[in-house]
């Protein structure tokens, strides 16, 4: 737990200067809107493109992961969006950015390096395989969901689903995947120079998609969300890693290593743009304050997964 510790500390700070920089006018709300634009456009698919192309065509496609993940994913989406629309009367597209926030995981940030101190290197596999299954599953169907206003979305979430699957030619995170994946099938290792950009692009998109956390926490009023929050935060630190390992456990994968690297992504706290998403419906603040409830509380609940994790799927030490 010390690890993690250390690692969470930074995201601490990072989102610090966020909100110091908007809460002391160094920074108008609407820059931090912008550096959020970036995030989702620029960063993020470069760190997507760098970690796939880096990867063997062969490790990435594992179907058995990917459906374990995948399926313990849209439970915890599903369960949390049925609560928030029968239970809390949530509009359609409010219920679906929270079952998007409870089960999009800050796999890149946090799941990396907490699992791979927990199980060494198969945490790179299991990293690029969580990237594919929120990137072309959780994120694009969480948003198409949103998009499919009220009520009476669910029948038009037809038209919203092939609508998004139209415009996923032209999403950046989408695009870099496709050629992350065809840089790693062809086996050609990309020329130094342009690799060398690309890990300085990706590099940057941490701390700005903290930067852009903290900016958009100033002025928040948490009476009236509160339920809301929880709802969140529950879903994502106790509901998403519960429904993944109730699959691994009745669907074992071969290398039960990568059971506890499931398990493990599920438990850290949502993604890092989880509030940048939500800008397009005006949700951010939401978000951003769930991130922040679930970023403090992973401390706990990590830890104890860790404790109740049976020895038999740790690597020996």
């Amino acid at each position: 737990m010390d690890y993690v510790f250390a690692v969470t500390l930074p995201i601490y700070l990072g989102i610090a200067l966020g909100y110091l920089a908007v809460r002391l006018d160094w920074l108008e709300p609407a820059d931090v809107r912008t550096l959020g634009k970036y995030t989702v456009r620029v960063g993020v698919p470069a760190l997507l493109f760098k970690s796939i192309s880096h990867q063997s065509l062969g490790a990435v496609f594992n179907p058995d992961y990917l459906a374990v993940y995948a399926l313990g994913s849209l439970a915890s989406m599903a369960l949390v969006m049925l609560f928030a629309t029968r239970v809390l009367r949530r509009p359609f597209a409010l219920a679906a950015l929270e079952g998007l926030g409870a089960s999009g995981s800050n796999s890149m940030f946090l799941g990396y390096p907490i699992a791979v101190q927990v199980i060494g290197p198969v945490a790179g596999l299991a990293l690029a395989l969580c990237a594919l299954v929120e990137n072309l599953l959780v994120i694009p169907l969480g948003l198409a969901l949103a998009d499919a206003q009220g009520g009476e979305g669910g029948a038009r979430l037809g038209p919203m689903l092939r609508a998004n699957l139209v415009n996923l030619s032209r999403n950046p995170m989408i695009v870099a995947m496709v050629a992350g994946l065809m840089v790693s099938a062809s086996g050609l290792q990309m020329p130094e120079v342009l690799d060398k950009f690309v890990a300085m692009t990706a590099s940057a998109t941490s701390p700005v998609a903290l930067f852009v956390i903290g900016g958009s926490l100033v002025g928040l009023r948490l009476s009236g969300i509160r339920s809301d929050i929880a709802l969140i935060v529950l879903g994502k630190l106790v509901l998403h890693p519960l429904c993944v390992l109730v699959l691994v456990l009745v669907f074992p994968p071969a290398n039960l290593l990568l059971g506890t690297a499931a398990v493990l992504f599920a438990a850290v706290p949502m993604m890092s743009i989880y509030p940048v998403l939500a800008q397009r419906h005006g949700h951010e603040r939401l978000c951003s304050a769930a991130l922040l409830v679930a970023t403090v509380m992973s401390f706990a609940t990590i830890g104890l997964y860790l404790a109740w994790m049976p020895a038999h799927w740790l690597p020996p030490h």
